[in-house]
């Protein structure tokens, strides 16, 4: 894998860490800024809504720009979002931040997600090598963004985040071509079932996903009765099951991907069943945590590559509608986690969870028959535009299932 796609990783590693690290630093920002610790939580919001608005919306607007640009300029709003959220004494500017932040972080992916299926022939091994960033957010990220709250500040963790750019920044200047290699002509664009039916995959998984790791340590604690000591590092062992599952996904990704995918679809299934049937067994629920962070980040990641696969003729609105769907689920899915809390016990995120993959299922069972009958010319959305710079990314291999 060329060095520059590892350099694009530690820059989603510094988003990611961004998006999740204020689950352990709300309390500090809202005591300094004197807020409520509700209200600070619209940080959280204020970031999710934006990937969810940002990812499509630049990557339509960035389709003909060179990807080199693209990069550098949502990675550079990026990290200026971050250097004036660690100097903001107000709270209004903070979340305008935070919104700017996810807004740039979205388009950032989404580019990312198209370059790193031209940078390597093996589609799902380069997307798995990218979103690797991410899991290690979960495992480092998070942690060390707790700890620099901590002793430092809630802003020292922001300046961390704004340095951890400047790598890939200087290597997406130097290592990306300025101009497009090479223009094809003009194809048509199909925004076709079968993308819409990945995407609504993505989103329903990733639900189920941060359904249960929003929710993670009330479950431990109220129901698993494991002392709070033990949340930081069960925290960090659902990061190394995400980031083993994302591994194992970019090396199966390209060979029997629907086959591989329904397999770990239904073991994600059961594996939330059983950890909802078992979470006051600790014995069950430690390696419960683990399997369901390496089997829930394996079918995301799975999933992703196929959409990018189903949207070749543009990778970078496929990538950010791709981006899109998997934050719909990361707002719906601790929504959904905390009503059924409110209406059913610490135990209810699990079956939620649970209750979300199944969907998923079905809705991949209930996809097959429409994509058949969709194939060729039936299509939600046509436009005529000039495709993307580099090679196309590989169509996905056929299957006789479900899409």
């Amino acid at each position: 894998m060329p060095f520059l796609l590892y350099l694009l990783a530690l820059a989603v590693f510094a988003q990611a860490t961004s998006e999740f690290m204020l689950s352990g630093l709300t309390p500090e920002i809202a005591a300094e800024l004197a807020v409520p610790i509700p209200t600070a939580g619209w940080l959280t919001s204020a970031f999710a809504l934006g990937m969810v608005v940002g990812a499509p919306a630049v990557a339509v607007l960035g389709r003909r720009w060179p990807r080199r640009a693209t990069l550098l300029l949502t990675l550079t709003v990026f990290l200026l979002a971050h250097v004036a959220g660690a100097l903001a004494d107000d709270f209004a500017v903070l979340l305008l931040s935070r919104l700017l932040a996810a807004l740039a972080n979205a388009g950032f992916l989404a580019v990312a997600l198209a370059t790193a299926a031209t940078l390597s022939t093996a589609t799902g091994r380069a997307t798995g090598v990218l979103l690797a960033g991410t899991t290690l957010a979960c495992i480092a990220g998070v942690p060390a963004g707790a700890w620099l709250g901590q002793h430092l500040g809630w802003r020292a963790a922001f300046w961390a985040v704004a340095l951890l750019c400047l790598p890939a920044l200087i290597a997406i200047a130097r290592s990306l071509p300025a101009q497009p290699v090479r223009l094809q002509p003009p194809v048509t664009f199909r925004i076709t079932r079968r993308l819409v039916f990945l995407l609504t995959l993505g989103a329903l998984v990733n639900g189920a996903t941060f359904c249960t790791f929003t929710y993670l340590a009330p479950v431990l604690t109220g129901v698993t009765r494991l002392d709070s000591s033990w949340v930081p590092a069960l925290l960090m062992l659902f990061g190394l099951g995400s980031f083993a599952g994302v591994t194992l996904a970019g090396r199966y990704a390209d060979r029997r991907a629907y086959g591989v995918l329904a397999a770990a679809g239904i073991a994600l299934l059961l594996g939330w069943c059983a950890f909802a049937w078992a979470a006051h067994l600790p014995a069950a629920a430690v390696p419960l945590v683990f399997l369901q962070g390496l089997l829930s980040f394996g079918v995301g990641s799975a999933l992703i590559s196929l959409a990018l696969s189903a949207g070749a003729e543009s990778p970078v609105l496929a990538g950010g509608l791709a981006t899109a769907a998997l934050n719909v689920g990361a707002v719906l899915g601790p929504l959904a986690g905390g009503a059924a809390i409110t209406a059913a016990g610490d135990r209810a995120p699990l079956w939620c969870s649970a209750a979300l993959t199944g969907i998923a299922l079905v809705t991949a069972v209930l996809a097959g028959p429409v994509r058949r009958a969709a194939r060729g010319s039936d299509s939600l959305v046509d436009r005529s535009r000039r495709p993307e710079t580099g090679p196309r990314a590989p169509e996905g291999p056929e299957c006789s299932g479900s899409r």
